[in-house]
């Protein structure tokens, strides 16, 4: 009897220990769902604000004349851009945190997918007078999903793009480290806080929300980064240069013959 109570007792302590935990994890996951809705209502605010705004402009005719009513055609017209590559960021978030979104693991050539983003992005390169340096040692052939890869040097791209200062240098650099392969984009500009180094991949965090703001930018894309690169299981960060700021993230390096070493500058 003795025996049979001792065991009664010590499975309802684990039973009373398990639903502990299942409550804390409860109670985290409201908390995160709280800030995450309360973070979308912020960011929606503004954009739904300015369209409303510049709608009822229309409608009482504040501006009559043809060149202010495409003035204010194009500002709804691009708040509702923004919010439209909000929703798409945060689905693709999503996606990824909840491990709906698989990865399609291939072998594919890092050095070619990079220049392809250099290509995709010209237009904004030239707005933001960069001068574009890409180091490699040609082909790179790497493992991962292509097409979240191709995401994340987007968002590099632009985020350093959108950052620029002093020289206007924006350095693409790639290199065989340990079975890895290496990527780093450098941008030239103030260095981020050293205490705010961490908090840029959390879900809508800004470092600077007027440049942010100005932009376009929601705060999404270097979470979106950390989620692609941790669904990979690999690293990715940041640090402070001497005169700007760098962002990495690593692969696994994949063999390949014939591989040429060169440097190539754009």
């Amino acid at each position: 009897m003795s025996e049979k109570l001792e065991s009664a007792i010590g499975e309802l302590k684990t039973a009373n220990a398990r639903l502990e935990k299942d409550i804390e994890e409860k109670t985290q996951i409201d908390e995160m769902r709280r800030e995450f809705l309360a973070s979308v209502s912020h960011e929606l605010k503004t954009p739904i604000a300015l369209i409303q705004g510049y709608a009822e402009g229309l409608r009482d005719n504040v501006n009559d004349d043809p060149e202010s009513r495409e003035f204010y055609c194009d500002v709804i017209m691009d708040e509702s851009e923004k919010m439209n590559r909000m929703v798409r960021q945060l689905l693709t978030l999503n996606q990824l945190e909840s491990g709906d979104d698989r990865l399609q693991f291939e072998r594919f050539d890092l050095y070619a997918l990079i220049r392809g983003v250099l290509q995709a992005a010209a237009l904004l390169i030239g707005q933001s007078e960069a001068k574009i340096v890409f180091e490699a040692e040609g082909k790179l052939p790497v493992w991962g999903d292509e097409f979240k890869i191709e995401e994340v040097v987007t968002n590099y791209l632009t985020n350093a793009l959108h950052h620029l200062e002093g020289e206007r240098i924006v350095r693409i650099s790639c290199r065989r480290e340990d079975g890895k392969v290496v990527t780093e984009v450098y941008n030239s500009g103030k260095p981020i806080p050293e205490d705010e180094l961490e908090k840029i991949w959390l879900k809508f965090y800004k470092v600077d929300k007027a440049r942010t703001r100005a932009y376009g930018g929601s705060g999404i894309g270097l979470s979106i980064v950390k989620a692609v690169m941790d669904a990979h299981g690999q690293t990715c960060g940041v640090r402070n240069a001497a005169d700007g700021v760098v962002f990495y993230f690593t692969l696994d390096g994949a063999s390949a013959e014939g591989d040429g070493g060169q440097a190539c500058h754009s």
